[in-house]
């Protein structure tokens, strides 16, 4: 008993022929890749600058504190 293609071998060899034409970088090439691999750490890199800067000026102005 042999299990069939999940992807017919025309839609296969499209996908192969598209994805090693492409000029982009191979992480890029996907449709939502762009997202995953440069929108994802921008927002986190932004987020922790942003955390690390409004901390930095709660101990300059002495705000925040526990007494």
């Amino acid at each position: 008993m042999s299990e069939g293609p999940f992807v017919p071998r025309e839609r296969l060899y499209k996908l192969q022929q598209y994805f090693q034409n492409a000029h982009k970088h191979t992480y890029l090439k996907g449709r939502y890749d762009a997202i995953t691999s440069v929108g994802i750490p921008l927002a986190l890199a932004a987020s922790s600058l942003f955390l690390i800067g409004r901390g930095i000026y709660n101990m300059s102005n002495g705000i925040g504190k526990k007494e």
